[in-house]
């Protein structure tokens, strides 16, 4: 058959661009490069817009990024939980109340009720709090789940309730007060100078995440193989293992870049009888604590999602959840686990962020369900159900605290900004639902 044969019978290659033929050879999602270009216009415009108006670029400098990445550590845990909860088609309205519920009884049990049955300064107060946390968060969402699941009540109702309620309970029992402080030790999990991991460790954790890429990448190809299914072109795999480690290794030099304060590192060389040079003494942060967290649990979701039975029929249920009731599958089940998670996740985010402030407040929390679920949507999670990937919930994270450190940077007020971001999830919703009626 002659080339112009082939070209009439398939006319789509001849409109093809270079730029979709390496998408279709890499397999790259197009919302996630669109997210990816995205985020860059936003930083480097932000970047640009501060040299401009306040004559100081401080959007792209180490310490902003390096705080940006620590901010959105929480908000980000949250989102791949909410992931599953969005694809199943289902809502949940409580995270920010239930994380504030569970930072007080964590912050309650460190500061007024462990201390009675262990000596003053024991790790266990603090170890013991913060298990406590994680399993009352995964009670609460499986009850949020089973009243889904077996009441009928829609979740928007279930979970809105839940809401009222555990902000109710957290000022209760905080009596409207901060708990604090928290355990020093503790208090290393929410980021700050003792609370990374320095250069070295740093280094590490990216050398690991690269060969981990690589071993990724060769074994999906071997999977691949094994099971007759199509291979992309050895270049498209070099490919994208390169830009993958090279947005790692970037990382790495990014957070290694962003050097303890002057007085911490006085404070730090007095305590260690060490001389500081006349140059100055340079300690570098590395990655923070909570960063480091947000990436563990990403990765974990991502393989909960696409590696499980679990996983898998939860975006059945999105899908066709009548097809999938047909099948004899127990929806009710993967309801609650669905739920189950989220308020792990939600536990987890309540001691990253009590960590962080070394205390615990009954305002903590509030409005996060609406950024959670904005950064769901922002990153691609259909509100339609059935779509939507982990990572892209913690790009819709990043893009939406980008928008507002760099909003709050050029000395915008909180009203502009939040009318900013109602306007970029109203856009992140249409870009949806463009690009569902393109799929049909």
């Amino acid at each position: 058959m002659s080339a112009e044969a082939s070209t009439s019978q398939n006319p789509a290659r001849e409109v093809e661009g270079p730029f979709r033929r390496l998408l279709r050879a890499t397999e790259v999602d197009t919302r996630v490069v669109g997210m990816v270009i995205a985020l860059a216009v936003i930083w480097v415009g932000f970047d640009i817009a501060g040299k401009l108006i306040t004559g100081n670029g401080l959007f792209l400098t180490p310490r902003n990024l390096w705080n940006l990445l620590v901010q959105t550590s929480s908000i980000s845990v949250m989102a791949t939980g909410m992931v599953l909860i969005i694809v199943m088609r289902h809502i949940d309205l409580s995270v920010g109340s239930v994380l504030g519920f569970i930072a007080v009884v964590i912050a309650y049990l460190q500061v007024y009720f462990l201390p009675h049955f262990f000596v003053a300064g024991s790790p266990w107060i603090w170890i013991i709090a913060m298990i406590a946390g994680l399993i009352i968060g995964s009670i609460i969402g499986a009850i949020h789940g089973a009243l889904v699941a077996y009441t009928g009540i829609p979740s928007f109702i279930v979970t809105l309730s839940g809401l009222m309620f555990w902000r109710g309970a957290a000022f209760q029992i905080a009596s409207g007060e901060t708990i604090a402080p928290l355990d020093p030790t503790y208090a290393l999990i929410g980021g700050g100078p003792y609370g990374s991991i320095g250069a070295f460790w740093s280094w590490v954790v990216g050398i690991v995440a690269c060969v981990g890429v690589v071993w990724g990448l060769r074994n999906g190809r071997v999977q691949r193989n094994r099971f007759h299914f199509p291979l992309r072109p050895i270049w498209a795999e070099i490919l994208v293992g390169v830009v993958m480690c090279a947005a790692i290794i970037g990382t790495v030099m990014l957070v290694n870049s962003y050097y303890w304060p002057r007085g911490v590192i006085n404070q730090y060389a007095a305590a260690h009888n060490i001389t500081v040079p006349p140059e100055g003494l340079f300690i570098a942060h590395g990655f923070a604590m909570p960063v480091l967290i947000a990436l563990a649990v990403g990765l974990i979701m991502t393989f909960v999602t696409n590696r499980t039975l679990f996983g898998r029929y939860v975006y059945a249920i999105g899908g066709n959840p009548e097809a999938v009731e047909l099948a004899g599958i127990n929806t009710k089940k993967i309801t609650i686990m669905a739920f189950t998670i989220m308020g792990l996740l939600a536990a987890v985010s309540a001691v990253v962020a009590t960590a962080r402030l070394n205390a615990a407040a009954i305002a903590l929390g509030t409005t996060d369900e609406l950024y959670v679920i904005a950064a769901t949507v922002i990153g691609g999670t259909s509100l339609a159900g059935g779509t939507g990937t982990v990572f892209g919930a913690i790009f819709g994270a990043l893009i939406m605290w980008s928008i507002q450190t760099g909003m709050t940077l050029l000395g915008f007020d909180t009203p502009v900004l939040q009318m900013t971001l109602g306007v970029v999830l109203s856009f992140a919703v249409w870009l949806d639902h463009v690009y569902r009626r393109r799929m049909k």
